[in-house]
C-alpha cells in the first residue's frame, strides 16, 4: 500500500510519527500553512515559519524516506489581523519555490469582508504563479462557506481542476464535485469525519476527484488516518486499485498540476547536506 497524505501539518508532530507513517506507507505529504494557535504578530514570524516549511520540515520527512511538499498562503483565520497582511507581500518570492505545490491554505474561517479580499488576492497569485490551490472551508456554517468559497473560485477564472476544497462533509461535497472543483475530507478521531462516514461518501459519489487526509495538527488527531481510512475502505468491499486512486493516484494527479512534485525514491539534497547517505541508511538521530 502506497499513501500520499495531501494535507497534514507535521510542523506539529514528531519524529515519532514520520518513523510510524513510514512503516505504514505513507511515502509523500503535503503541509499547508496554517494558523499555529497562537496569534502571530508580525511578518518576520511567518518568515522564519515558511523558511521552515522549505527547509526543516523537508529533512526532518526524509530522514524516514517521506516526501515532503507544501502549500504557503496566509491562512484564513489570520487574514482578519491587520498585523498579518503584509504577509501578501512577501509571499510571492516563497510561491516560486520548488518545494511549493499549492497556494494554501485560503479561504474563509468567519466570513468576513477582510477573507474576502485576502481570498481573492491569494487565488489570483496562484494564477500568476501557476499553481494549484487548496481552499479551507469554514467550521461554522459548512455549507454556506462551501458555496460561497466555489463562488469565489468562480469570480477568479481559475479552472476549477486546479482548486481543492477541504474538510468537507457529506453536506458539501455534491457541489464541490459537480463545479468540477476537487472534494477534500479531513479524517479525525472526534470531529469532522471519520473513517465509516469517508467510506459512506466514496460509496454515493464514487473516487474521482476525491482526496483523504489527516490533518494531523496540534489538536486531538491522528497521522495515520489515512491508512486507516484505507483499511475501512478494503473491509467495506473497495479493492486495491480503488485504494489506491484516493490514497495516491488523486493527489498525486492535484498537486502534480505543479509541475514540483518529487516522488522518486532519490537521495534528498536538502536532506542530503545536513546528514549525508545516513539519509539513505535511516540513521536520523543515532
Amino acid at each position: 500500500m502506497r499513501i500520499f497524505d495531501p494535507h497534514i501539518h507535521m510542523t506539529s508532530r514528531t519524529t515519532d510519527d514520520y518513523q510510524a507513517m513510514a512503516a505504514a506507507g505513507i511515502r509523500a505529504l503535503v503541509e499547508p500553512a496554517f494558523w499555529l494557535g497562537q496569534p502571530r504578530t508580525s511578518v518576520g514570524s511567518f518568515v522564519d515559519y515558511f523558511d521552515g516549511l522549505l527547509g526543516w520540515e523537508p529533512f526532518r520527512a526524509a530522514g524516514f524516506g517521506v516526501r515532503h511538499h507544501c502549500a504557503l498562503a496566509l491562512n484564513p483565520k489570520e487574514a482578519n489581523d491587520p498585523r498579518c497582511r503584509e504577509v501578501l507581500d512577501v509571499l510571492d518570492r516563497y510561491l516560486a519555490k520548488d518545494r511549493v505545490v499549492a497556494v494554501g491554505e485560503v479561504g474563509y474561517d468567519s466570513m468576513t469582508p477582510q477573507e474576502d479580499e485576502v481570498f481573492a488576492i491569494q487565488l489570483d497569485k496562484a494564477r500568476r504563479h501557476d499553481l494549484p490551490v487548496l481552499v479551507h472551508t469554514p467550521h461554522r456554517d459548512k455549507r454556506a462557506g462551501t458555496l460561497r468559497s466555489l463562488d469565489v473560485v468562480r469570480e477568479s477564472g481559475l479552472p476549477p481542476e486546479r482548486v481543492l476544497l477541504d474538510h468537507l462533509n457529506e453536506l458539501t461535497v455534491a457541489p464541490v464535485l459537480e463545479a468540477g472543483c476537487w472534494a477534500g475530507f479531513s479524517i479525525y478521531p472526534d470531529t469532522k469525519m471519520d473513517e465509516r462516514r469517508m467510506v459512506a461518501v466514496l460509496r454515493e459519489h464514487g473516487t474521482e476527484r476525491i482526496l483523504v487526509n489527516s490533518a494531523a495538527d496540534w489538536g486531538r488527531s491522528d497521522p495515520l488516518k489515512t491508512v486507516r481510512t484505507a483499511e475501512a475502505m478494503l473491509a467495506a468491499g473497495f479493492d486495491d486499485k480503488d485504494v489506491d486512486r484516493v490514497l495516491w493516484r488523486n493527489p498525486v494527479e492535484f498537486y502534480g498540476q505543479s509541475g514540483r512534485l518529487v516522488l522518486d525514491e532519490e537521495p534528498d539534497p536538502v536532506a542530503e547536506s545536513f546528514l549525508g547517505s545516513s539519509v539513505r541508511r535511516g540513521e536520523v538521530g543515532e
